[in-house]
């Protein structure tokens, strides 16, 4: 199993793209972890179905997420796939030859998250995350009552995400090679969304540009978003 779970914006302010994001996708905040006060960062995540966006904001300069911002401004940072199976994913990756940075797990109250973050140089286009979550149906990253705000009135799901990239082929293959998924005609398939390669023409380089979401309310599909630098389409 490998489904898209999260995926994670940049943004060099939080309160109006948080309040953009809530206002025309129709989300509110389901949890703010206080211990990323600590790393310099404030964020915000935001439920949509049992799936999750995140915008992080630098608080103190000197962040990773700062210096993302001043190299290629407000937009796509990370994409958390979720697995049934880290140990054999972190095999895997090893034997590709993939470096993992980070290494993380939470417990509590029942319920645990283990996530590995593989070193973006190895990767590019986006930070991605392995991570198993038990149960599968709980995502510690977002805390204990996520699900409780996940509102459906406007969105319900992200099926797909594009990366663009100068090369969009070579992008892929090293996609391909750190998710396990095979890549046919510019796209990765997951168990319940799609990543799309496609070529960057808009000056900004490689990076996490846009995600479709589905649209509860028909009337909304074919609307364009840009919120935070990053587009939202309803489809």
């Amino acid at each position: 199993m490998l489904r898209l779970r999260q995926i994670a914006l940049v943004a060099s302010e939080l309160r109006s793209v948080e309040q953009d994001i809530c206002e025309q996708l129709g989300l509110e905040v389901c949890y703010r972890d206080p211990g990323l006060s600590q790393f310099g960062l404030r964020h915000g995540l935001y439920a949509i179905g049992d799936q999750l966006l995140e915008v992080v904001a630098p608080k103190l300069p000197g962040t990773t997420a700062g210096r993302f911002i001043e190299r290629r401004g407000d937009g796509g940072y990370m994409v958390l796939l979720q697995t049934d199976d880290l140990m054999r994913q972190k095999a895997r990756v090893a034997d590709a030859g993939l470096r993992i940075v980070h290494d993380g797990r939470e417990d509590q109250h029942g319920a645990s998250i283990h996530g590995i973050h593989l070193h973006p140089k190895d990767v590019g286009g986006a930070i991605l995350s392995l991570d198993q979550a038990e149960p599968p149906e709980s995502w510690l990253w977002a805390g204990h009552d996520w699900a409780y705000h996940s509102l459906s009135n406007v969105v319900t799901r992200i099926v797909a995400i594009d990366i663009q990239a100068d090369d969009p082929d070579a992008m892929a293959a090293r996609w391909a090679q750190a998710t396990g998924n095979p890549v046919r005609e510019g796209v990765i398939e997951l168990d319940d969304a799609q990543i799309r390669f496609i070529e960057a023409k808009d000056g900004r380089g490689d990076g996490l540009s846009a995600a479709d979401l589905y649209a509860t309310d028909r009337s909304r599909a074919g609307d364009a978003l840009t919120l935070g630098g990053f587009e939202f389409r309803l489809v």
